[in-house]
């Protein structure tokens, strides 16, 4: 096994490393804990939960040629700032090495102290807001901070404990749901019932989510003592009881089938061979350009942007990877909501494809994105590959069985 913090003379990129990788785990956390079904905007005006489902019409989807519109253009509009915010976030560390950028800002911290820990508080922290600044048209496609992989795992699994009881009531309001919504709490149970949790009525939450985002949402979270379930106040508005129950079982199907931990696993292994071959990178480039860019070597505060931009190149290249790693556990999920949902509600296929109608609706998506777009960044199937999906499965009804819930 070959490690960065292995090689002799890189105390300081552990160093900086360490002090990212708190930021990092901090904003990995929501993704541990929360897997979105998908997006939708808010709506204003609230509604009653409806208790039984909508007459359903679902077929394929489709969107009217007003809301068609809208979504051909956020997918244009979207795909562009997309592939900009790519490429500009390369060029960027790019310029900042042919300018050295990095070296000047190397020595302002040696001016400052002589302390290597201070250096690293001093540099780093000027670096990232310099290239927060310069990147602020494209922040939401900013770039992905390394994470060091052994001291990552820990941090991570640590917050899929404390994140329900710490860190989401520091941002979030809670309800009991048993207050806000108590017909829906039997009707919960009887999902985590047949899923085989057991999880009491005073662990189910309602969470004022409409205020800051516009997600459906409903889902099991935390390990032990700290397992608990919650459901956002916009999903119980605009869906049916039906159509909530199935973003639950959905949800639900993350918590059940350990892909939280497959995730874990499946992020060690990457950014181990990620780092691996990040170093080889990062060695090459300094020993072509590192006297050009005035950097002494791996172990100068100033190769950071080499590094950063290693890293964002592999992440680029590898993109394709963990996307469809991601679409393929949530198609799992679909296919454990369809399956402990079925029987608790007539038709739960097409309410699932109700609900699948109802956020592509919503949030605009593009009925027919590109075929390599997808591939290469989309993290879910797309709605309608879903829809298609929720349709046709009936494994009760043909030979084959039930995949995850007999």
């Amino acid at each position: 096994m070959i490690l960065i913090s292995k090689i002799e003379g890189e105390s300081s990129l552990q160093a900086i490393a360490s002090w990212l990788v708190l930021c990092t785990i901090v904003a990995l956390s929501s993704t541990f804990t929360t897997a979105q079904i998908a997006a939708a905007p808010q709506t204003t005006a609230p509604a009653e939960v409806q208790t039984h489902p909508q007459e359903l019409k679902v077929t394929e989807y489709r969107l009217p040629p007003d809301k068609l519109a809208k979504a051909a253009a956020l997918y244009k509009t979207s795909t562009v700032l997309y592939l900009a915010g790519l490429v500009f976030g390369i060029v960027i560390l790019w310029v900042l090495l042919k300018l050295r950028v990095g070296p000047a800002l190397r020595n302002l911290a040696e001016c400052v102290s002589r302390n290597r820990f201070l250096q690293t508080l001093i540099f780093v922290p000027l670096l990232t807001l310099l290239i927060a600044v310069i990147s602020l048209p494209f922040d939401i496609y900013g770039h992905h901070i390394s994470r060091f992989w052994l001291l990552t795992l820990p941090f991570a699994v640590l917050l899929i404990f404390v994140a329900p009881v710490i860190l989401d009531p520091m941002f979030n309001s809670f309800e009991p749901l048993e207050k806000t919504q108590p017909q829906l709490v039997s009707e919960i149970e009887k999902v985590t019932q047949r899923g085989g949790l057991n999880i009491p009525r005073d662990h189910m939450f309602e969470m004022n989510a409409s205020a800051k985002v516009t997600t459906y949402n409903a889902y099991v979270t935390g390990i032990g003592a700290t397992k608990r379930v919650v459901v956002w106040d916009n999903t119980a508005r605009d869906l049916t009881v039906p159509e909530t129950l199935f973003v639950f079982g959905h949800e639900m199907g993350h918590y059940v089938l350990n892909h939280i931990y497959k995730g874990l696993a499946f992020f060690a292994v990457t950014s181990l061979f990620g780092f691996w071959l990040g170093r080889r990178i990062v060695l090459m480039m300094l020993t072509v350009w590192g006297g050009q860019w005035h950097i002494r070597g791996l172990n100068d505060l100033a190769a950071l942007p080499v590094l950063m931009l290693a890293l964002s190149l592999l992440t680029f290249a590898g993109e394709p990877i963990g996307n469809a790693f991601s679409r393929h556990i949530e198609h799992q999920a679909d296919i454990y909501g369809l399956e402990v949902t079925h029987g608790l509600f007539p038709n739960n296929g097409e309410v699932a494809a109700s609900s699948f109608q109802k956020l592509g609706e919503k949030s605009y998506d593009y009925p027919t994105p590109n075929p390599l777009l997808v591939f290469w960044s989309y993290g879910h199937p797309t709605i309608a590959q879903r829809i298609r999906f929720s349709l046709r499965y009936n494994p009760w009804n043909a030979p084959d069985r039930p995949k995850y819930v007999k």
